[in-house]
Parts: structure tokens; sequence; C-alpha cells
């Protein structure tokens, strides 16, 4: 758990004592990062151990409060044991300008997303952004959050990693191709093609 948490943080994925992350455990538990945590530094008593009703079974302090967002995601989707909640700048730049994520400009995205979902803008931590979030878990493992940020549901929170480092990617490849002047995306045929591997 403090692995990947350190991972995401030197990813910037998690500037300063930003996001969320948390597994669930066979037992169905859940473990996840006490409020205001830095995954750069996480330690041990960082680490809160909840029940899927938000119930602090073992640790000393808050859980994070977006806790009930993760929650809800584990109880959309059985095969979902991990989920990130991020706040790359790169990826959170698409939130905060209302931009989309679905232009293909790249054959990773097309094989690994296709198109990230947005979900409406809500208060952090309320329970109207952890269902509104969570809604889209039913067809997806990843959303964006109007004026917030991301998140990443996987089998594992290496999967996650990945899948965040991969879309953090695509984002920083996008605003530099703006920047240059040109942004030019695959053609329906080529995605097609794309298609076909996954097979």
């Amino acid at each position: 758990f403090i692995y990947w948490a350190k991972r995401v943080y030197e990813a910037d994925l998690n500037p300063s004592t930003s996001g969320n992350m948390s597994v669930r455990l066979p037992d169905n538990t859940i473990l996840i990062t006490s409020s205001g945590s830095s995954h750069g530094d996480l330690c041990d008593d960082e680490i809160i151990k909840i029940d899927m009703q938000g119930n602090i079974i073992e640790g000393d302090k808050k859980p994070s409060s977006e806790k009930f967002m993760h929650i809800n995601i584990y109880k959309k989707r059985d095969d979902i044991n991990a989920v990130i909640h991020s706040h790359s700048p790169y990826i959170t730049a698409f939130a905060v300008a209302d931009k989309k994520i679905d232009e293909v400009i790249m054959p990773e995205f097309a094989f690994h997303f296709g198109s990230v979902p947005t979900a409406k803008y809500y208060m952090p931590s309320s329970d109207n952004l952890a269902n509104a979030v969570a809604k889209y878990f039913q067809d997806y493992n990843a959303v964006l959050m109007q004026n917030h940020g991301i998140v990443q549901g996987g089998k594992t929170l290496k999967e996650c990693f990945y899948a965040l480092e991969a879309l953090q990617a695509y984002c920083r490849t996008y605003i530099y191709a703006k920047v240059l002047g040109n942004v030019k995306s695959l053609n329906k045929k080529e995605i097609k093609e794309i298609d076909k591997l996954k097979g």
C-alpha cells in the first residue's frame, strides 16, 4: 500500500496532501488513506481500516472524507478492489476547463480508455458526489470530476497507478500539442484496427 502511495506521489498524481486511495480486502473491509495525509510520506498509522458502512475498524486517525465515494464504487463493481482518487494537474486541467477526455490522439488511449466520462460538480466529500461518480463505474473504470480531479478503479493499486500514469501522459501530450497549435486525432478506420487488438 505504502509503496504505491509513494509511486503516486512521485508521479505527481497527488501533490501535497491531495487525493486518496484504498483497497478492498477479501473480507470486504477497506484500507483507506487518512484525511490530510500525504502519499509521499504515508505512514502505517495513516492507513485506516473501515467497513462497508464507513465505520472505523482499525486506526486512530480520521479516514479520508471521500470514503463513501470509494465504498460506493466497491458496491457497484465486484471486480474492482482498488481505487485511486488523483489530483494530477494535467488531468485536472481537463476537469477545470470542462474539456472532455475523448479525442483519440494515441493508439494507447483507444486501447485502454476510449473515453473518460465526466461527473457533474458536487461538493467534495458529499453524498451527491459519491453517488454521481459511482454511477459511471457501471460502464467505466475512470471518471473525471468537474473542477476536482479523477477517480480510477482497478483490480489492484498497481493497475490503477499505471492507468492513471498513462492518462496523465495523454493529457500532457494533448496540452503540449495544443501549445504547438494542432491536435490530430486518429480516424475511425485506425481506431477500429486498434480495437481488433483487444481480441
